[in-house]
């Protein structure tokens, strides 16, 4: 899977020890970037890191081991990043989750919300400063195309009052289009480029977070139809690399190519709500972590 030179660029890569993040991060590796990995749990992280360097060829693959649902370990990934790089060229947000039960995670937050989207939406705005100083600079946010089939239910956003796994996720998924859309309009002008995609219905592990009914029909569904990784890289590697993308900003991509996303998706008033949303939890996050415990 050939990829442009990418030597003396840095790319940050989230969910990458296993499936779709582990072969971007790989092919990255392989081109001569300098990698960091963004992984849940150590041992499985360590191996993704061995295995990168020794595949690639490329010792310059680094690990931060985060889980990315809990706001207060975004923050920690970012200053952990920080304190190590001054540039920092390809953001590229991939990981993702799906559960078949509510969960809610230390912060009070329903865990799809909070890994698929919210995570990216803070961890860019803690990265910003050091994407504009290396700009040309990129960020990838890998969607899905059950955004199409999600809408942003703001009086019920965390899943409180009925909970579905399929309507978290897919609301999940369209916020990740409408952050897109609008972090592009508002970086106009800054030499960063930001972009999402569908990388097909890929065979992986993605679906392990749920159980019974949901997880026995997701796994027939992968098991017929479903691409490999490489092939579902495909995409998020020509946006980091391409000099085709260089300058594409605030597009939806499926095979290498921009296409509409859903109607819903290009609603300026909710994607600019969603927005408004998003800064208040965070900002409301940030509070409570400097009160006093009771």
């Amino acid at each position: 899977m050939a990829t442009s030179n990418m030597q003396g660029k840095i790319c940050l890569i989230t969910g990458s020890s296993s499936g779709i993040g582990k072969v971007t991060a790989r092919e990255l590796a392989t081109s001569g970037a300098t990698v960091v990995l963004v992984c849940r749990n150590r041992a499985k992280g360590e191996a993704a890191q061995v295995e990168i360097q020794e595949v690639s060829g490329n010792n310059r693959v680094d690990l931060i081991v985060a889980d990315l649902a809990e706001l207060s370990q975004v923050r920690r990934a970012a200053s952990e990043f920080l304190q190590k790089y001054s540039q920092l060229h390809v953001l590229i947000h991939n990981a993702g989750a799906i559960h078949g039960e509510r969960q809610v995670t230390s912060d009070g937050l329903e865990t799809t919300f909070a890994a698929n989207y919210l995570a990216p939406f803070l961890l860019t705005e803690l990265l910003l400063d050091v994407l504009k100083a290396s700009a040309p600079a990129r960020i990838i946010n890998v969607s899905s195309d059950g955004h199409a089939r999600g809408y942003i239910d703001f009086a019920d956003l965390q899943g409180t009052h009925h909970y579905s796994f399929l309507k978290a996720y897919t609301q999940s998924k369209l916020a990740q289009i409408y952050f897109t859309y609008e972090l592009a309009d508002r970086l106009k002008g800054t030499g960063i480029t930001v972009n999402t995609l569908h990388p097909g219905l890929v065979a992986s592990n993605f679906n392990s977070g749920t159980r019974g009914i949901a997880h026995s029909v997701a796994a027939l569904i992968y098991f017929f139809t479903g691409i490999s990784v490489e092939k579902g890289a495909r995409t998020t590697l020509f946006l980091a690399t391409s000099p085709e993308a260089e300058e594409v900003s605030g597009k939806y991509f499926v095979n290498c190519k921009p296409i509409p996303s859903s109607q819903l998706s290009y609603d300026v008033t909710i994607r600019q709500r969603l927005w408004t949303v998003s800064e208040e939890l965070i900002r409301q996050n940030e509070l409570s972590r400097l009160l006093p415990e009771k």
